[in-house]
């Protein structure tokens, strides 16, 4: 997943921090949750259960899961993936959480098993393989059906995996050999937007076209940016899209039309994450320049920044609700 910039980190050769920082208004970090102090791997996408009670860490090769409020913060440690962890997330009942590796596989964990290391390995109840493939999956997201998983990968190829058939069923090609770099689903599970490394955002409806598989209608190909787009998110409410690209800004698009909204700048290196808040008047973003921001959405203004890392930092993840 190399990707080549003059002044921007490529994270094989400058990893980013191994920490996450609770951060709280203006007086730095709250909290540190270390990843391994005596086993340092960079962490390279943050997600935070359903009941804000646990915060996954996707790292090299594995993923490390937190309990936020404790100050025995590190739970459980999940090992199946043989490279890097690219994505991870949550199903919505909290009992089971997915991942995507550089591997080229997506797996899923059974959170309520006993917590021996034994048996973490076991703990994994669905490996998929692209036919062979060693493509590596860069993200993965998980339809509100909360049945349907979908990656994005190296190769340009989007896939649909039906966990019920353990296959997949559906696969997108919108620019080949142009690798998706993110991935959205608005929450009523109707719209599809996948961002790409030439800067543009691919949209589908999602159709419900019989009782098994999904349909996807492409309504919308928009050019975003000139640069990689690192992350593309929709709103909460799925008003709006926010894309977050290498050339350094943050945009903000309105659903209906896809105009844009507002352009975000501040960030002096790639801006690699971005976060709405629950009611998506504020957004979060993260970036190389070793800050964190939170940004008005109606305003365009920055509202507060966050310093105390000493790397790049490549994600976050905002739990305000």
């Amino acid at each position: 997943m190399k990707m080549e910039e003059i002044g921007a980190p490529d994270w094989r050769c400058q990893p980013p921090e191994n920490t996450a920082e609770i951060e709280k208004e203006d007086r730095g970090p709250e909290r540190e949750l270390h990843e391994d102090l005596n086993n340092p791997q960079h962490v390279n996408k943050l997600e935070i259960s359903p009941d804000k009670r646990h915060l996954a860490a996707a790292c090299n090769p594995y993923i490390r899961l937190f309990d936020i409020n404790s100050h025995h913060a590190h739970v459980r440690t999940f090992v199946a993936h043989t490279r890097n962890v690219t994505a991870v997330g949550f199903h919505s009942d909290g009992n089971s959480m997915y991942s995507g590796s550089e591997d080229g596989t997506l797996r899923i964990w059974d959170l309520r098993a006993p917590n021996r290391p034994e048996v973490y390995e076991r703990n994994c109840l669905k490996a998929y393989h692209s036919c062979g493939s060693v493509t590596p999956i860069n993200t993965v997201v998980l339809h509100p059906n909360q049945i349907e998983l979908i990656s994005g990968d190296q190769d340009g190829i989007i896939r649909v995996w039906d966990t019920r058939m353990n296959a997949s069923t559906i696969e997108l090609v919108p620019e080949p050999d142009t690798a998706i770099r993110s991935l959205s689903v608005k929450g009523d599970g109707t719209i599809l937007v996948a961002a790409n490394d030439r800067g543009t955002c691919y949209i589908w409806n999602i159709l419900r076209g019989s009782q098994v598989i999904t349909e996807f209608e492409p309504i919308h190909k928009l050019q975003a940016h000139n640069r990689q787009i690192l992350k593309c998110v929709l709103s909460p409410e799925s008003k709006y899209l926010a894309t977050a690209s290498s050339d350094k800004t943050v945009k903000i698009w309105n659903v209906d039309n896809f105009t844009l909204d507002k352009v975000l700048t501040g960030h002096q290196r790639w801006v690699w994450d971005c976060a709405f808040s629950v009611d998506a008047k504020f957004l979060f973003t993260a970036s190389s320049d070793m800050t964190a921001r939170l940004w008005s959405v109606e305003g365009g203004s920055e509202v507060r920044v966050y310093r105390g890392h000493s790397k790049a930092i490549v994600c976050c993840a905002l739990s305000d609700g």
